[in-house]
């Protein structure tokens, strides 16, 4: 969420500056859940004493990643995209403001 921000300020458009961070964040997302999830397997697929348990963590651990990675990867951008529309143009213009006269 950084890289958008800092891309707004830059003053492109929400949809331009989520695009621009999620291809600058993606490999190291990708990777860093990957590495996770092969580190989940071998609970899933566990066997012997206490198989069950670890069969029931793993699979929880595993499925947990998936689900947010898919969040994070997917959900998160678009949400910043909707909720960081600019504003509308109003078809009334706004009043000149008067700026205050300093007192000699």
């Amino acid at each position: 969420m950084d890289q958008v921000f800092g891309t707004l300020q830059r003053r492109k458009l929400p949809k331009d500056a989520v695009v621009e961070a999620a291809a600058l964040r993606l490999r190291p997302t990708l990777m860093t859940s990957i590495a996770f999830l092969l580190g989940a397997l071998p609970l899933m697929i566990a066997n012997g004493a206490g198989a069950g348990a670890r069969n029931s963590l793993g699979t929880t651990v595993f499925g947990g990643m998936l689900v947010s990675t898919v969040v994070n990867l997917v959900f998160i951008p678009g949400l910043c995209v909707i909720f960081r529309r600019p504003p509308k143009a109003s078809k009334q213009p706004r009043p000149p403001t008067e700026s205050p006269q300093p007192h000699p």
